[in-house]
């Protein structure tokens, strides 16, 4: 009882996560690639691209994961996100970049770039191990 209850709350804690950050890059996408902008390391051709690939990644993962289908895969990517999303953080920090919105949920939700902020995403890689683990351990299918 206990394992399922971590499992479900896990699963649902991240769906909601990646959801609520793709709907709110998608309010305003345009704002999205102003904030993509103001980390000084995207071309400017390329900025429309990775916008629409950051949002259309979270909405497929977040429903991925709320589905519960082949959860050890969607796990694992979800988890590879949001490694990427704390290393890229991590190395605009260390740039010294004083950004006032990270773009972690748009422009309706800002959130200063902080130093906590790429520890945030490494708190979420590790639910998405932890639910890889149980997903693994329960035998779901990869």
């Amino acid at each position: 009882m206990h394992r399922s209850l971590f499992f479900g709350a896990c699963r649902l804690l991240i769906g909601a996560i990646l959801l609520a950050s793709a709907l709110g890059k998608s309010l305003d996408l345009a704002g999205f690639v102003d904030v993509l902008m103001t980390y000084h390391a995207i071309p400017g051709t390329l900025l429309w691209p990775v916008a629409f690939t950051i949002t259309g990644l979270e909405w497929l993962l977040g429903g991925w994961i709320l589905s519960g289908w082949r959860l050890t895969t969607g796990a694992l990517a979800v988890l590879v996100l949001y490694l990427v999303y704390a290393i890229w953080m991590t190395i605009a920090l260390v740039r010294d970049l004083d950004l006032p919105n990270c773009g972690c949920y748009g422009v309706f939700f800002p959130q200063p770039l902080r130093w906590y902020s790429p520890v945030e995403d490494i708190v979420v890689a590790g639910m998405c191990y932890a639910l890889w683990r149980s997903a693994s351990r329960i035998g779901m299918p990869h």
